[in-house]
């Protein structure tokens, strides 16, 4: 008793403002993802997430959030009065469902059934199979990573992750209600309001809790897409301007990693202890690149690409390869923790038109498309999970506690991606026998067919020099190069809008200093959570029908 009265105190004030984080500091364990009634629900949760995703990715060429989905879901078990829904009460088993959902739902859309659409659609259908293969080792392995990286300077549990604060503040308003209940039912109406008047209110809700310098060049960037050609007759996407951009920034940006791992090689003292990984940042990275190495070694040789290239032109593709996916990941990664929004499609055809530009055979294109496009999307979704967990169980203020959930949480996403495979692997014949992949892949096959002219070689290169001094003035914490490249990449003027109104919004309650900081994230969270629900509500509604 006297050791957990010292814990607690320890905890202070910031575990008893904090409504249900105050349960870190008294719990003897954390809810287990395999527990029978957990493992149960998350399968079930699991399935559903998976089949919405790939329904979606066909149907609309998105991908809804649908963490909000397996929360309320196990809120509503946790409100039946029978022993076996008992658990579902505590909001770590809550957070171990959103995380199991959420997980199936991007992995099937985005890292699995995405990528195997793009050799079918190129008439490479003896591809499919052996891909699927890849990009699942490849979707698992994104998932381990981010798990290892999580809390590190890489990738800060204290940095935004909007949707993981979306996720916290609705379960977190579920659990205890009071004063911050009324701020989130506040704040998701507005979302669903304006989901329904088709603005983007994630974006409104994210700049209201993301870096400010960061969410700048991100709104930036989408405004200077959307209007450039209309006011400046200048077509940025047809010129490769924010593609070379984002070479350039995400070049820069695995370099001020490398700095980090470098930096932290011998650990100095932290007076914040709640932020670490679960594992020496070098040694994760290490082990990830290995990984893709090997997964690459697979993809030749089991899609037979192999045997139309010479020994050094394998090894190049191989190694090509593995670094983009490690520059994709990094890339989607960042955009996801500052932004919310990740530009995973364009960043692998960026990787696509390199590889074109380096000549590589059209065969080993559709793999590296293919494979590029799978890395990244599971990796920034295990991130906003885990955010969510790290709040709900008080931010790291038990450490041990804090491991274990974030293991957990794991085990739960594994659990997704694992029925997020066997779906796709029984549904994709039954959608390609109907003419129906994800509209993105036109555009992969489109790039490989046409190759690449010698003025966009060179405009991509040019475009990546400011790209590169961009990401280095702004430095590792802010990302004003990927962020700005972002903006650029998406190009959506009402997103931009809202971007901006969210600025306007939160400079202006800092200087009338009646709204906290952490007011503005409840209301946030509950923003962005109003338009995710509202838009799988209606992306569900869509899809059935057709």
């Amino acid at each position: 008793m006297k050791r957990l009265a010292e814990r607690e105190l320890n905890a202070g004030g910031r575990a008893a403002s904090a409504g249900v984080r105050t349960e870190a500091s008294s719990h003897e364990a954390h809810p287990r993802a395999l527990a029978p009634a957990n493992l149960v629900l998350t399968v079930l949760l699991s399935v559903i997430g998976a089949i919405v995703g790939i329904h979606m990715v066909v149907s609309l060429g998105i991908t809804p959030s649908t963490s909000l989905v397996g929360a309320l879901a196990a809120m509503a078990l946790a409100r039946v009065p029978l022993k076996a829904f008992r658990e579902f009460r505590s909001p770590h088993a809550q957070n171990l469902a959103q995380t199991s959902i959420s997980s199936a739902t991007f992995g099937a859309a985005n890292s699995l059934f995405l990528p195997i659409g793009i050799p079918f659609l190129f008439g490479l259908p003896e591809m499919v199979a052996p891909m699927l293969i890849g990009v699942s080792l490849a979707m698992l392995l994104d998932g381990w990573l981010l798990y290892r990286l999580f809390g590190s300077e890489i990738f800060p549990a204290r940095n935004p992750w909007p949707l993981g604060v979306a996720a916290a503040e609705a379960i977190k308003a579920g659990d205890s209600g009071g004063r911050d209940g009324r701020l989130l039912l506040g704040g998701l109406a507005v979302g669903v309001v304006g989901s329904i008047c088709a603005l983007p209110m994630a974006a409104f809700g994210v700049a209201l809790i993301g870096g400010l310098a960061a969410m700048t060049a991100f709104g930036v960037g989408l405004l200077v897409k959307s209007y450039a050609l209309s006011y400046l007759n200048i077509d940025l996407a047809r010129q490769y301007i924010p593609h070379g951009l984002m070479m350039g920034a995400g070049v820069t940006a695995l370099m001020q990693v490398t700095f980090l791992v470098f930096k932290r090689s011998s650990p100095s003292p932290r007076s914040d202890v709640t932020e670490e990984p679960v594992a020496p940042v070098g040694r994760t990275l290490r082990f990830g690149a290995i990984g893709y190495l090997l997964i690459m070694v697979v993809l030749a040789l089991a899609t037979g690409v192999y045997m139309g290239m010479s020994l050094g032109m394998l090894a190049f593709f191989v190694l090509y390869g593995a670094f983009a996916a490690f520059v994709h990941e990094i890339i989607v990664g960042i955009a996801a923790m500052h932004a919310g929004w990740f530009p995973a499609f364009a960043v692998a055809l960026i990787t696509l038109l390199v590889g074109i530009l380096l000549g590589l055979p059209p065969q080993a294109l559709v793999v590296l498309a293919g494979f590029s496009a799978a890395t990244g999307p599971a990796f920034a979704d295990m991130g906003y999970d885990l955010k969510a967990g790290y709040l709900l169980r008080g931010e790291g203020a038990d450490r041990a506690f804090e491991r274990e959930g974030r293991l957990q949480q794991t085990i739960a996403g594994m659990v997704g991606f694992g029925v997020a495979i066997v779906v796709v692997a029984l549904t994709y014949q039954t959608f390609f026998s109907n003419g129906q992949t994800a509209p993105i892949n036109a555009a992969y096959v489109a790039a490989i067919k046409a190759g690449i002219s010698g003025d966009t070689a060179r405009n991509l290169l040019v475009w990546a020099i400011p790209g590169a001094l961009l990401q280095l003035v702004g430095g590792s914490r802010r990302q004003l190069g990927v962020l700005l490249a972002t903006g650029l990449l998406i190009g959506n003027p009402l997103a931009g809008w809202m971007v901006a109104a969210g600025l306007a919004t939160r400079l202006l309650a800092a200087k009338v200093g009646k709204a906290s900081g952490k007011s503005l994230e409840v209301f946030a969270g509950g923003v962005i959570a109003g338009d995710a629900l509202h838009g799988f509500v209606h992306g569900l509604y869509a899809t059935t029908r057709k």
